[in-house]
């Protein structure tokens, strides 16, 4: 069972070797991630010039547990929105935010805007 829900920027970091990463490796083994986040890691990878298959494999690559964004996660992100608005929070931060409280787990990301945004999950930083 996961214990962390990891943002896209937690898995760039790993990827990328970026300050923090050591951080995520540590949580790697319990962690999920939606697949709205996914989306977002893939895109900048292959925006990078990976090909779709490439960032597939770095992506799983890293054994992090991967959650479908369903219609119930899809509906709470949604209600989310005039919670997280005032601080710029994306449908991907949003969709994070989204599955951590479902599990009743904490989120690991770099973004210091979340911090006390929605009261009922713990936001760690990594960085």
């Amino acid at each position: 069972m996961p214990n962390v829900v990891l943002d896209a920027s937690a898995i760039l970091a790993v990827l990328n070797g970026e300050t923090g990463a050591d951080e995520v490796m540590a949580e790697i083994d319990n962690a999920i991630v939606s697949t709205v986040n996914y989306a977002e890691v893939a895109s900048k990878l292959i925006e990078k010039g990976r090909n779709r298959d490439a960032a597939r494999e770095a992506i799983c690559g890293l054994g992090v547990q991967i959650a479908d964004f369903d219609q119930d996660l899809a509906d709470r992100t949604g209600e989310l929105r005039p919670l997280t608005r005032h601080r710029g929070l994306s449908l991907g931060d949003r969709a994070c935010i989204a599955l951590a409280e479902r599990n009743g787990v904490a989120v690991l990301t770099a973004d210091r805007r979340w911090r006390d945004v929605v009261p009922t999950v713990e936001v760690r930083l990594f960085r």
